[in-house]
């Protein structure tokens, strides 16, 4: 069993004890997510919408979580995935007993109501659960207010929310620590809880037979066949997060959470409760490469009307309805160990050239696939024209940092004006290649050192791993030795035991300023099949894709010395490239579109 970082919790002290990241699974329907911890407990949630306040943030230390659990404190736990889906069932073996329970998320999903479905089944033995919901909206400040048993079915209000939750009418109400009880089960017995969350008025009760059929088949819709791929397994997977990380509105969260650490103490602990543009484009071009899927679609849909709506000042996020990303500010809370939380995101309000690069090339795969949009073909006229105002701006890169002449910013726009050159007809694709001549040339002058090798800006030799992004996507094409050269140099000085850092920070070993970046790790690969490295990408694929918990979920960042995730959970833009590596690394697959 892990090492939890206190002591196990007991009813009535209060506690709900963090564990390492590594150990949490994700619940997610599109709208909202939640984390679950190997204990069977529910201690991340936020209600209605992804960036709305958590109802359930015992993670980073503001009470409030749902438990399903053994009482029989000796046990052992596992749990996995329903193949394709975000369907999670948890799994703890007693001395006597066999104990499993299937979490979701109920889609088809409203953005006004979540239903969190919940089915404890016993496969051998006889088994006693203990049953805890104490909902503390608005991050642990408000509680259950009117609780009360109507039937079998509990009912109360507090933040805004209505709270209803079915199947749990022996269970006991205290003001103080909110519902608890037991539930006994025998040998292939099963008992449901329903839980719903509303802001609007009540809705009929839920059959929970009928919330989950339809939860299944939700999700055999939404995730296509991924068994011709490399990793087939892992590629449905990083699909399923994708999919429940995007809301129907389009956007794309970053990750679920917010304020997980990239590093302890230091304060690099951020909220990524919003929609990158750029993340998503990445989400997108991924599934481009396997097919014209649904997620295509509301990556384009989303990125042309953030593009059509600011134009030259397209924002880097956004909430997934296409709001403002609220400024960051501070919470009163104990945090996640290590970290400091916060709501808001102050890169939001960055200048990052490259997001037009990639909105390119998200525009330029769905034409490839005959899904452009007529938004979408206005979206494009639009990011041309934004481009070439602002093409010679500073900016703040890929990894937001301070403004300065980026070059993996003006390739990514580079790659993407060559990209839509070749799918659109006419004066568009002569702009396009004009103007992408015409950046790379500049970029060129200023950036590509004398030996051929890529400086990471305009004024900085370093190596640096962001990079390898257009590189991996076609520029410079594949035969310019620039390449090679570049990504011989990035894998001398950023790699080790495997595993790819973002950037060299003066004086500090990489594995000490910050943790290994997956991302950069899956890019790699992309970037060595490119170039006709078939081992060597595949070698690279199969590191970073080790990099994971028992749920086979990723973070941003490895520790590869402790083998711990680092960061928001899941992190979106990591799941999006093992997914593409997925479709690339597959003895069928073709060149990039």
């Amino acid at each position: 069993m892990e090492e939890r970082a206190d002591t196990r919790r007991t009813p009535g002290n209060g506690l709900c004890p963090p564990w390492v990241l590594r150990g949490y699974a994700v619940l997610a329907d599109g709208e909202r997510g939640a984390l679950v911890d190997p204990e069977g407990r529910i201690v991340w949630l936020c209600a209605p919408r992804w960036d709305s306040d958590a109802v359930f943030s015992a993670l980073v230390g503001g009470g409030g979580y749902f438990g399903v659990e053994p009482e029989d404190p000796w046990h052992v736990w596992g749990g996995y995935y329903e193949d394709g889906t975000l369907i999670r069932v948890s799994r703890w073996l007693t001395a006597g007993s066999v104990i499993e329970c299937r979490d979701a998320l109920a889609m088809p999903a409203s953005a006004d109501r979540l239903v969190l479905l919940r089915r404890m089944r016993v496969e051998r033995g006889e088994a006693r659960l203990r049953l805890t919901l104490d909902p503390r909206p608005g991050f642990g400040a408000d509680r259950l207010r009117d609780a009360r048993l109507e039937g079998d079915v509990w009912t109360a209000k507090a933040g805004g929310l209505r709270f209803r939750l079915a199947g749990a009418h022996r269970a006991s109400w205290d003001p103080e620590s909110g519902l608890s009880g037991e539930v006994r089960l025998r040998k292939r017995e099963e008992h449901d809880l329903v839980l719903e969350l509303s802001t609007g008025a009540d809705t009929p009760r839920l059959d929970p037979r009928r919330c989950w059929q339809a939860t299944e088949e939700a999700w055999r819709q939404a995730v296509p066949d991924c068994s011709c791929l490399a990793a087939p397994r892992d590629a449905r997977h990083a699909y399923a997060v994708l999919r429940g990380l995007t809301s129907s509105s389009g956007g794309m969260v970053a990750a679920a959470t917010t304020s997980l650490p990239e590093r302890a103490n230091t304060g690099r602990s951020y909220d990524y409760r919003f929609a990158w543009v750029r993340d998503q484009c990445y989400a997108g071009l991924a599934v481009a490469a396997h097919g014209p899927h649904e997620l295509l679609d509301t990556a384009v849909r989303f990125t042309a009307e953030r593009v059509l709506a600011d134009g030259e000042r397209l924002h880097p996020a956004y909430t997934v309805d296409g709001g403002p990303v609220p400024n960051e500010r501070g919470l009163a809370l104990t945090g996640y160990p290590g970290g400091g939380d916060h709501v808001g995101n102050k890169a939001a309000r960055q200048f990052q050239l490259d997001a037009f690069g990639e909105a390119l090339q998200l525009f330029a795969a769905a034409a490839h696939h005959d899904r452009l949009t007529p938004d979408a073909l206005t979206a494009v006229t639009v990011a041309i024209d934004a481009v070439q105002r602002n093409w010679a701006r500073p900016d703040a890169g890929l990894w937001e940092l301070d403004e300065r002449w980026w070059t993996q910013s003006r390739l990514s726009v580079v790659c993407g004006l060559r990209r839509l050159a070749g799918a659109l007809p006419g004066r568009t694709a002569e702009r396009c290649a004009e103007t992408a001549d015409l950046v790379f040339a500049e970029t060129r002058r200023r950036c590509l050192r004398p030996d051929g090798r890529w400086r990471r800006a305009a004024d900085d030799d370093g190596p640096e791993a962001a990079l390898l992004t257009p590189l991996a996507r076609g520029c410079p094409p594949a035969g310019d030795p620039s390449n090679a050269i570049t990504r011989r140099f990035i894998e001398e000085r950023l790699a080790e035991d495997g595993y790819l850092y973002r950037f060299a920070h003066p004086g500090i070993p990489l594995g000490k300023a910050e943790g290994a970046f997956l991302f950069c790790g899956f890019t790699m690969a992309l970037a060595a099949d490119h170039l006709g490295d078939r081992v060597g990408a595949l070698r690279w694929f199969e590191r970073t894709r080790a990099a994971c918990g028992p749920p086979g979920l990723f973070a941003e960042e490895y520790d590869v010395r402790q083998r711990q995730l680092r960061g928001n959970l899941p992190q979106a833009f990591v799941h999006a490239l093992l997914l593409e590596c997925a479709v690339r690394l597959n003895d069928a697959s073709t060149l990039p579109v």
